[in-house]
């Protein structure tokens, strides 16, 4: 009978201890909540509670404010949740090998993130570009960028794949993703996916184990020197220099060429072996560090910044798909110097909605305002930091150093260039910066 009682006694002591212990741990785990921050943002009108936890995170951008977008609109999760692994269950986006967060720029769920006629997607009736100058372009940024060679490959895919017996031609057929263009403009309204599993070719196969490392939905090489995100946060999410250990909580359109340079100056893809060779020098200085050591520029290319030149169309695409980068590109030197009949194109802005004053509210580098006569690309594209002085004189100022420069002219100078040899690598062969 004692040894009964002692037995109960002892079940009673453990399941009380039980008890108070799951007791202790719930009243731990209330009071280890954050005191609710409730937060509701213009765009959904509904509350949310994210900045229970997070209210130190940087605003993410001038265009995102906290206030019009909240958080879950982009981010997914939980908006009522005050518990941490209930709030993040449902949270959109690749795990970044750069800290704890997601991305939700990530292609793979750009579109629910970034989407919808009130962000990124735009309307029905999509333009890249204004079609009349001054006009604001459509909101189509998601099929801008997935349309793009950037994010395409296509390009270089197709190059490889002609060369080793893939395909019988030169142009597009394949991208690292399958995209489609129902409204295309240059001749062709879709890409099939790259599927390494069907190629018979050992090179081709080669190829894609080694050198599909760069287009925007592919994780970084491991090293500092590559750090970067995926998706529109590739570009637009500074990793080169940054605190790793924080949150990168931000988004810019001053993009310095250290970003570009994760992608774009780190080394070359070797037809030969077909693999990718790192830089094996150590720049101490831009002049060194701008581009690749086998390459030949001028002095602006070099010092200034890739986006003080080159457009967000040039960039991110225009909406359509395009068998390589060259077909894309179309800023030169004669769109800032003008060439020997005449100044560079310009266009003064006379709308207060203007695409230009949008772009420059993005990144006050410089005060421009209606009235102001800027210079824009043969597309009709503002170059809205670059702007023609009331004594005739253009001036450029860097978006991201805010740097000032006067822009010489062709016309009236001495240059021996002729009319039929305008592009730039004619003027590389006078102007180019010994190295």
């Amino acid at each position: 009978m004692t040894r009964l009682i002692n037995s109960n006694l002892r079940t009673l002591v453990i399941g009380a201890s039980l008890l108070l212990i799951a007791l202790l741990a719930a009243t731990w785990k209330q009071r280890a909540r954050p005191e609710p921050v409730a937060l509701i943002p213009a765009l959904t009108g509904q509350p949310e509670y994210c900045l229970s936890c997070h209210a130190d995170l940087p605003e993410i951008s001038l265009s995102h404010s906290i206030e019009s977008m909240g958080c879950v609109s982009c981010h997914g999760g939980d908006p009522l949740a005050l518990d941490a692994d209930l709030a993040h269950s449902t949270m959109r986006g690749r795990r970044s090998p750069l800290g704890d967060g997601r991305n939700p720029s990530d292609f793979s769920v750009v579109e629910a993130s970034c989407g919808g006629s009130n962000c990124h997607s735009g309307p029905a009736a999509r333009s890249a570009l204004p079609s009349v100058a001054g006009q604001a372009p459509g909101r189509d940024h998601i099929h801008r960028v997935l349309t793009s060679v950037q994010a395409t490959y296509a390009g270089a895919i197709a190059t490889v794949r002609f060369a080793f017996g893939g395909q019988s031609d030169q142009l597009a057929h394949q991208g690292v993703f399958a995209i489609q263009d129902a409204e295309s403009k240059t001749g062709f309204a879709e890409l099939t996916a790259f599927d390494p599993t069907k190629e018979t070719s050992p090179a081709i196969q080669t190829f894609a184990a080694n050198c599909l490392t760069c287009h925007l939905s592919a994780e970084p090489l491991p090293g500092l020197e590559y750090a970067r995100l995926t998706g529109c946060a590739a570009c637009h999410t500074l990793t080169a220099g940054a605190d790793l250990e924080q949150p990168l909580h931000q988004l810019t359109t001053a993009i310095p060429y250290t970003q570009c340079n994760t992608c774009h100056n780190r080394g070359n893809y070797s037809m030969r072996d077909l693999k990718f060779n790192p830089r094996t020098d150590a720049p101490t200085d831009r002049l060194h560090d701008y581009y690749q050591p086998i390459a030949q520029f001028t002095k602006c290319e070099y010092e200034l910044d890739c986006v003080d030149c080159h457009t967000n169309g040039e960039v991110m695409g225009d909406g359509d798909l395009y068998n390589y980068q060259k077909e894309i590109q179309y800023v030169q030197c004669k769109t800032c110097h003008g060439t020997l009949a005449g100044p560079p194109l310009t266009r003064t802005i006379t709308d207060p909605n203007d695409i230009a004053l949008r772009l420059a509210f993005l990144n006050p580098v410089n005060d421009l305002q209606a009235g102001d006569t800027i210079v824009v690309t043969e597309k009709g594209e503002p170059i809205w930091n670059m702007r023609q002085l009331p004594d005739g004189t253009f001036e450029l100022i860097g978006k991201v150093t805010k740097a000032r420069y006067t822009v010489p002219l062709v016309a009236g100078s001495t240059c021996p260039q002729k009319p039929d040899e305008q592009e730039s690598r004619f003027c590389h062969e006078c102007h180019a910066v010994e190295r």
